[in-house]
């Protein structure tokens, strides 16, 4: 199989290899467009970007304003043609004769000499010589020509007598160019360079004037050279561009005979210092380039992750997924590294929330549904009920049933605002010994039945009451004691005791709980901190709503601290030991008083 063309035929498997591989570029080059395009659509990879490249326009900017290299070659262009106008001046001098070989002397010279005296011919203001242009013409031509300045030759009245411009030698042509016709207005193009140029340039110089007048004393420069000193003005003509001019005095035996001024063409300085400015611009190029890919680099090591992490939020947001991942850049260390960490502390952190509020219903859901069941089958069987007696157990159901609805109902109103009240309020310091003095002192003022009282064990600590602050709420670690000491007095013998301890152990405070009961069984003494989790065979069923403990823990772990149970054991023989009753550690960080 071959593909025809008008050049022959090309085998199939050629053809087809070419136009996949110019699928493969165009689809590379598209990809490559998209990274290019979703990279510079960040602001940060903007910003970076022109920041960088701020700094290097504004030292362009320095380099094109300030025209120290600009000065330094006027000047030393200023120089050069003072000494060739020196040079030029001095042979235009020794060159120059009368015009019929006569002496001209000043008669009124003549009438003021007294008897005896007489006229020197070394005398400079009683001599003239002229300028002859036909003898000074071609040795002006022969020294201006290699230099490529223009000359012009005035006399001592300002006239111009000689005009490099237009010497010329035998054989030679004049050539002038005409003018158009009707003048050309330059274009959009010319316009703009030419703004550019003077706008580099140095604004306060005159405009050039086409200096083709007879009289020369309408310069300053050559009207200063006729009094006998070498002058310097720079202009800039209706281009931009600079000139500068040199007039330099003819002179002989001190007489000024006439004045030589010189002045460059209009594009010489101009043209070294837009080659100086091509070469800063090559520069800037080069450096504007590594500066563009060096900063969408760096950019891409910050906006990319930054990207990353913002979609993986926004999914989290969405719930897209039921555990979304937040990417993991903590191997980096720096604030990209820090903020995926925290992002994913903070995602794991929700998460668990998210999942202790679905238990936490859940259990609540059930709790609830339990006394309700009992409930409503004591209200549908009291209309059965014929005797009395049945219908009073009935109502005694429906009473308990009712009482422990209230009392979850209470204990899981305060379960869920406490998170809430405790982020609402500030944190103070808390005395933990007068905490418990007024919690014990409550629980000891309430009559009970079981006749068990509390009593606080207090460890001295050599700073005194300033060793037991903590900082958290009061009333909430109030709530936690209280509860512990109402879990304690509940399994206490009649007639026993429930002690509180306190303690300061490097930087906390321990807190402790026990009582004379049968204990905590072994497989229990992390479950009982659950949420409706009893465990109370002597009392009948639905006594206690199972929240106290648990809550006595999200309390505690909310000021930083540890709760757990244990029991006192009393070894009795070998390898046997009984129990005394169950012990509750709280453990608080310490604060300044």
């Amino acid at each position: 199989m071959t593909a025809q063309t008008e050049h022959g035929a090309i085998p199939t498997d050629t053809a087809a290899k070419r136009v996949s591989l110019g699928g493969a570029i165009v689809a590379r080059v598209r990809a490559l467009t998209r990274v290019a395009v979703q990279r510079g659509s960040s602001s940060l990879v903007r910003r970076i970007v022109v920041l960088n490249l701020a700094g290097l326009v504004a030292l362009l900017l320095g380099f094109l304003y300030l025209n120290q290299f600009r000065e330094g070659l006027i000047d030393s262009r200023v120089q050069s043609l003072l000494t060739q106008g020196e040079i030029i001046a001095g042979a235009v001098a020794a060159s120059a004769t009368a015009d019929n070989d006569s002496v001209t002397i000043d008669p009124d010279k003549l009438l003021q000499l007294q008897a005896g005296e007489s006229v020197g011919f070394g005398d400079d203001s009683a001599t003239e010589f002229s300028i002859n242009p036909e003898r000074v013409a071609p040795l002006l031509r022969r020294l201006v020509t290699p230099t490529r300045t223009r000359a012009r030759i005035y006399d001592r009245d300002g006239f111009l007598i000689l005009d490099s411009r237009s010497l010329y030698s035998r054989g030679d042509i004049m050539r002038f160019e005409l003018p158009p016709p009707t003048a050309e207005e330059p274009t959009v193009i010319e316009r703009t360079w030419n703004s550019v140029k003077r706008s580099f340039g140095r604004s306060n110089l005159p405009l050039s004037e086409e200096i083709n007048s007879v009289n020369g004393r309408n310069l300053p420069e050559v009207s200063r050279s006729l009094t006998g000193s070498p002058a310097s003005v720079v202009r800039v003509n209706a281009n931009g561009d600079t000139i500068v001019s040199v007039a330099v005095p003819i002179q002989r035996f001190r007489a000024v005979r006439g004045a030589l001024l010189l002045s460059t063409q209009g594009g010489d300085i101009d043209g070294i210092i837009a080659s100086e400015r091509f070469a800063i611009l090559r520069v800037f190029g080069v450096a504007a380039g590594v500066m563009i890919v060096l900063s969408v680099l760096f950019a891409g090591t910050i906006a990319g992750p930054i990207r990353r992490l913002s979609a993986a939020a926004d999914r989290v947001r969405r719930g897209v997924k039921a555990r979304e991942e937040i990417p993991d850049f903590t191997d980096r260390s720096d604030e990209i590294g820090h903020l995926s960490g925290s992002l994913r502390d903070m995602t794991k952190a929700l998460y668990n929330r998210i999942e202790a509020i679905e238990t936490f219903a859940a259990d609540v859901a059930h709790e609830l549904k339990n006394p309700l069941t009992s409930l409503r089958s004591a209200v549908e069987t009291l209309p059965l009920a014929r005797s009395d007696e049945s219908r009073g157990r009935l109502l005694e159901v429906i009473q308990h049933d009712v009482r422990r609805l209230d009392r979850l109902i209470s204990d899981i109103s305060d379960a869920s605002r406490l998170d809430a009240e405790m982020a609402r309020s500030d944190a103070e310091p808390v005395d933990i010994l007068r905490l418990l003095e007024t919690v014990i002192s409550v629980a000891n003022g309430v009559r009970r039945d079981d006749g068990v009282s509390v009593r606080l064990l207090l460890s001295e600590d050599p700073r005194g009451r300033d060793a037991f602050f903590v900082l958290g709420h009061d009333s909430r670690l109030g709530q936690v004691v209280s509860n512990l000491i109402e879990n304690a007095r509940s399994f206490s013998p009649h007639g026993g005791e429930v002690r509180v301890g306190l303690k300061r152990d490097g930087a906390e405070i321990e807190i402790t709980v026990e009582d004379d009961g049968p204990g905590v069984p072994s497989h229990a003494l992390e479950r009982i901190f659950e949420r409706f989790y009893t465990d109370r065979p002597e009392q009948g069923f639905g006594q206690n709503s199972g929240l106290g403990l648990s809550i006595s823990r999200q309390i505690v772990e909310a000021h930083r601290g540890r709760i757990w149970a244990e029991n006192r054991l009393e070894p009795v023989r070998a390898g046997e030991r009984r129990c005394l009753g169950a012990r509750f550690h709280v453990r608080l960080p310490v604060s300044a008083p």
